[in-house]
């Protein structure tokens, strides 16, 4: 950090959002200084755990433009500290900072398989599919020792209720065997999401998650293994990452790949100055340029969280990345299909080792 850069991080401050009036961590520059010449230079900031216990763990919503009524999240926080992520801002409800507190300070949900078995269980249950990963990372490095996703995954098996993913590792390959059995009753689709096919790059964009060549990999074998896949060059960032958006849908193309889609950057509440901070770190001399390009996609605002506007970016570069991807789609032979899950099969999960009746 001699250089005040803060590296293997994706955000670069701690700061909390004034929007809950909160009183802002920050320590006087000239007391800094006398810190550090006390104490040193600051201690790496290191990855803490939190496990909790909560009621409930399937989150319905209703929101109109998004193709999923129900979800869960094994964790929140996400220590792959992609700069970019809509799902910062949920820090923020619990007095932590959307920056670097999103990606250090995680909480765990050891109990959520039996939270969810008990909700599928309920007689007035009705199934359709579960979305995992729709809020942070259910394959983020914390999975390797709690592999709480891979309880859910269990129970939804079990239960043969249908479930889709979405994730940036390629730790999802370790439940091979669960999506392999979910996939040959037609209950499970994995989305990975690709950025860029640059490893430095996409080590500043998200410094924790798995390098594009593994992601790569990860979707050609869940192809090999028969597991309806998806690749989302997501977010697309003008002057960033767009670039990429030919070369990755031609990769995954090869690798058997038959579906993609393309998400435009989004920077709700406090994303936005997070991403202007991480942009004068490591992009200072194109921030300009690529701020101006977001704002004219986004109707001259950082972010337009209206439904349906917030997935579809409008003006000129808008309609440029769409034909761009429309025609790579095209060259790759990647058509438009969309895949609908079984939930017919569903059966209610056993409690407690009973079996049930139904």
């Amino acid at each position: 950090m001699a250089d005040g850069i803060i590296r293997g991080r994706g955000a670069q401050s701690a700061a909390v959002p004034q929007r809950f009036g909160l009183a802002e961590r920050e320590i006087d520059g000239d007391w800094r200084d006398y810190v550090e010449t006390l104490d040193g230079p600051p201690v790496k900031l290191r990855t803490t755990v939190v496990e909790e216990h909560p009621r409930t763990i399937l989150t319905f919503n209703q929101s109109p433009d998004i193709g999923f009524d129900r979800s869960v999240n094994a964790y929140r926080g996400c220590e792959h500290g992609c700069i970019y992520c809509f799902a910062r801002p949920t820090h923020a409800f619990h007095d932590l900072s959307p920056g670097l507190d999103f990606e250090t300070k995680l909480f765990a949900k050891p109990n959520a398989a039996e939270l969810l078995r008990r909700t599928l269980a309920r007689p007035k249950y009705r199934p359709r599919p579960i979305g995992m990963g729709t809020n942070t990372d259910p394959y983020q490095p914390i999975e390797a020792r709690y592999r709480i996703t891979r309880t859910l995954l269990e129970v939804c098996l079990e239960a043969r209720h249908p479930v889709t993913i979405t994730t940036k590792s390629d730790r999802v390959l370790r439940d091979l065997d669960l999506l392999t059995a979910l996939a040959r009753r037609n209950l499970v689709a994995v989305a990975i999401s690709v950025t860029s096919l640059d490893p430095r790059l996409s080590g500043l964009l998200e410094p924790r998650a798995a390098a594009p060549a593994r992601r790569l990999e990860a979707l050609g074998r869940l192809v090999e293994a028969g597991i309806p896949v998806h690749c989302s060059v997501a977010p697309v960032i003008p002057a960033i990452t767009d670039g990429f958006m030919e070369g990755i849908v031609a990769r995954v193309a090869e690798l058997g790949v038959r579906s993609a889609g393309w998400i435009p950057l989004r920077l709700p509440f406090e994303v936005a100055p997070l991403f202007r901070e991480w942009l004068s770190v490591h992009f200072p001399e194109r921030a300009d340029k690529v701020m101006s390009i977001v704002r004219s996609i986004r109707g001259g605002r950082d972010n337009d969280p209206r439904f349906f506007e917030r997935m579809r970016p409008t003006g000129v570069w808008a309609d440029l990345f769409r034909a761009r991807f429309r025609l790579a789609k095209r060259r790759a032979g990647i058509g438009s299909e969309r895949l609908e899950l079984d939930c017919t099969a569903f059966r209610p999960p056993s409690i407690d080792g009973q079996l049930s009746l139904l």
